[in-house]
């Protein structure tokens, strides 16, 4: 499942109004819609988004996030904004995706249901009601990091969120590490992508010349020590047994273009 590759790039402020109007449109309708992706992170990140012009962040479209049981309400909802669905999307992904297409604002939207499964699969329920208008931090920055080939904009992203937001335990604008270290100890897959990338943002964020020397450090800090709380947590016997085996066999799925 490709996106559309004639996406135009469109102004992030045009995009941010879009979520706004998508989000309340969806809302009216009952279903809570939540947007994710470099849009998702530029909201969600207001002390470090003036950084996005240095890094020449471009944005093309918007990824979305609800609940399979409302499809039809979501669907509904967004053609009544005069979105068209590739239906053919939803039906091949077996209700987990949709596409939509705006004919006259050019604007694209994926919506994933019930979880984010590109390289590894995040489960969302229960999740989007513990944020607004964003998927909750913890969700995010796993949109970015289960990417086992990262790249740049992925990483921008990634530091943008542990620069703007402290590691705890909760939503209310803090990066849930318990979440993202409980996903990690069930998933022997999930971790090694996660820890890998975690390395590789570390080493990145400590080359960008668009980054203070304190906001550097920050993101080492930052890294070490979700990757810390990551490897505290006991984890599962299959975590135990899918470690015998190690980088001997793919641990991901192979997925296109998704963000």
């Amino acid at each position: 499942m490709t996106r559309d590759q004639t996406a135009v790039v469109i102004d992030r402020a045009i995009l941010e109004r879009e979520v706004d109007r998508v989000v309340a449109a969806v809302a009216a309708a009952g279903p809570p819609i939540r947007v994710l992706g470099s849009i998702g992170v530029a909201l969600h990140c207001p002390a470090t988004r003036e950084l996005l012009p240095a890094f020449e962040r471009t944005y093309a479209d918007i990824d979305f996030a609800s609940y399979r049981r409302d499809s039809r309400a979501v669907s509904s909802a967004l053609v009544a904004l005069g979105y068209v669905e590739a239906r053919d999307v939803y039906i091949n992904s077996e209700g987990r995706r949709a596409i939509f297409h705006h004919p006259l604002s050019r604007i694209h939207l994926d919506v994933f249901y019930d979880r984010l499964e590109f390289c590894h699969v995040i489960p969302l329920a229960g999740r989007l009601e513990a944020d607004v208008p964003t998927l909750p931090l913890a969700e995010l920055l796993l949109s970015k990091l289960q990417i086992v080939k990262l790249n740049e904009k992925d990483v921008i992203d990634t530091i943008l969120l542990l620069l703007d937001h402290p590691l705890g335990d909760g939503d209310a604008d803090t990066i849930d590490v318990g979440r993202i270290a409980a996903l990690c100890a069930d998933d022997w897959g999930l971790w090694r992508t996660l820890t890998m990338n975690l390395k590789k943002t570390a080493a990145l964020a400590a080359s960008y010349a668009q980054l203070s020397d304190d906001r550097r450090a920050r993101a080492a800090d930052q890294v070490a020590r979700l990757k810390q709380a990551i490897d505290a947590v006991p984890k599962s016997f299959g975590w135990r047994m899918r470690d015998r085996v190690g980088d001997r066999r793919q641990w991901w799925t192979d997925v296109d273009e998704v963000r």
